[in-house]
């Protein structure tokens, strides 16, 4: 049986706490920004890309890539864009500063996330990081020991499961550090649970997260 899956991305499995949360209500706010473009910003599995694609799927977004991204700008239009991984992926600062300019200009909508403030973006010039600044800018964090707890102990007791603290103890210090991660072992772990006949012990929970690690 093959028991692995992707990591949920929807807006139900999207966890708020502290370190997202007036991220998340800005998201939720739209379209009623007072900006059209905002900036999102966190280390890696902090939710930021989770949160990017919630935005997308209610505003219609387009996603743009490193090949999409002049032609966005280019052909202008009012369909929302996001730009995943603006730091990281090999965008052309051209591309970005027209298509930055096009959003402002057009108002139209535009969503940029990135794993490292603003100033440290790897562009030459400042022209792309000039008009970042001027969108709104949210930071996230990643959850901490105590909130990932008690993530699984709400998830669990979501699905009627009794889990011993010992093994949710087990569970948090040995996996990726995200609310999207507990998510899916709780999935996984429920349905291990299920076609064992079996409680989920640490033994079973260990299993999970090595089909997590494999993924």
């Amino acid at each position: 049986m093959e028991l692995g899956h992707d990591v949920a991305q929807s807006e139900d499995d999207f966890m708020v706490c502290a370190g997202n949360e007036l991220a998340f209500a800005h998201v939720m706010a739209f379209p009623s920004w007072a900006s059209p473009a905002t900036v999102l910003v966190g280390a890696a599995k902090s939710g930021k890309s989770h949160l990017a694609r919630i935005w997308a799927q209610r505003a219609g977004a387009v996603a743009a890539t490193t090949k999409t991204a002049e032609e966005l700008a280019t052909h202008g239009g009012k369909q929302p864009v996001l730009v995943d991984d603006v730091d990281r992926d090999g965008y052309l600062e051209s591309d970005l500063f027209h298509l930055l300019n096009q959003s402002m200009r057009d108002e139209r909508p535009i969503l940029l996330t990135a794993r490292v403030p603003i100033a440290e973006w790897p562009y030459i010039t400042n022209d792309v990081k000039s008009r970042a600044r001027l969108a709104a800018l949210f930071s996230l964090t990643a959850p901490d020991d105590i909130l990932l707890s008690q993530m699984f102990v709400k998830l669990f007791t979501d699905r009627q499961l009794s889990v011993d603290p010992k093994v949710i103890s087990y569970l948090v210090s040995r996996m990726e550090r995200s609310s999207e991660e507990v998510v899916a072992l709780v999935e996984l772990l429920d349905r291990m649970s299920l076609s064992r006949g079996r409680a989920i012990t640490r033994a079973i929970a260990a299993e999970a997260l090595e089909i997590r690690s494999e993924r």
